[in-house]
């Protein structure tokens, strides 16, 4: 997957990971990839559910160890 843009939010609580990821996205042109690293558990729900209201898409999440990750296509 090509990876327009890394929003590194290891370490950061909520609300931070999702704040950082919409700044992000403001970066991105429609049809980008960023790809969300976070480790706050809050972000498993938080990060999907921001792309649902702002109307992107979620391609793919997984998690490997504490790190969770999150392909996001800017729509």
């Amino acid at each position: 997957m090509d990876v327009a843009k890394t929003v590194d939010a290891k370490g950061q609580k909520c609300p931070m990971p999702v704040l950082m990821t919409a700044k992000a996205a403001k970066e991105l042109q429609p049809g980008q990839v960023m790809l969300i690293e976070a480790t706050d558990g809050g972000a498993r729900s938080d990060i999907p559910a921001w792309a649902s209201q702002t109307g992107n898409e979620l391609v793919e999440s997984s998690q490997e160890g504490d790190v969770l990750r999150f392909y996001i296509r800017k729509k």
